[in-house]
């Protein structure tokens, strides 16, 4: 009887430590599992938190500051150009203010009282000009706008009335700036903000016909935009 018990104890003792040496492999890979979980879960996180591929720090800048637009009217080439240089400067867009019937060099010769701007001047009437376009896509996304003209007569060139008159300047800051041989900038930004009714209008600049591009990116830098 005493040796059926002690054989009785040492079965019983192989027994119970197979038990345990299973139980500790088992337990081993469920003590790892909410390591491997957090680590998952971190990465999610930090997706989530996470610049996407198509984000664009400059693009969200832009978002919040608002974009620039420069609108023109250009009869020889000399606000166009003027334009470009305060587009590349700012980055900005540009639209030009096309008339259906383009001005051609015998309509703007001034000194010829038959010519078309003569008659225009004369006679108010006939300086409701007819544009390609006056809407510009996604008009209510900029927030500054820039309005070039020459000067005709000591006011803008009335093309640009057409579209002053046609679109709603609320919210925005509009800067007018023109081109002359001699005349000055005069009172040709204020009639405009008259005629527009809407927006905040600075004071404008003059150019030369043959504005060098430092002298508008210094003007442009100037501002503060």
């Amino acid at each position: 009887m005493k040796k059926f018990k002690h054989f009785l104890g040492i079965l019983l003792s192989g027994e119970l430590l197979f038990t345990l040496s299973a139980c500790g492999q088992s337990a081993s890979p469920q003590s790892q599992a909410p390591a491997q979980n957090q680590e998952s879960i971190s990465a999610e996180n930090s997706a989530e938190i996470s610049p996407s591929e198509d984000s664009n720090p400059e693009t969200a800048a832009d978002a919040i500051k608002g974009k620039t637009l420069v609108v023109y009217y250009s009869a020889t080439g000399s606000t166009k150009e003027v334009a470009g240089y305060i587009a590349n400067t700012v980055g900005g867009d540009i639209f030009e203010i096309a008339p259906v019937e383009p001005y051609i060099s015998g309509d703007l010769d001034w000194t010829d009282d038959t010519s078309r701007v003569n008659q225009e001047h004369d006679d108010p009437s006939l300086r409701t000009v007819e544009l390609v376009s006056n809407t510009v896509d996604n008009w209510d996304s900029y927030d500054t706008v820039f309005i070039g003209y020459p000067i005709w007569w000591g006011i803008a060139a009335w093309p640009i009335d057409s579209f002053v008159t046609a679109n709603d300047f609320t919210d925005k800051t509009v800067i007018p700036f023109c081109t002359s041989t001699s005349s000055e900038f005069g009172e040709s930004g204020q009639l405009l903000a008259d005629m527009s009714g809407t927006g905040v209008w600075s004071d404008g600049q003059r150019f030369p016909s043959n504005a060098s591009e430092k002298n508008v990116t210094d003007w442009v830098n100037g501002l503060g935009l």
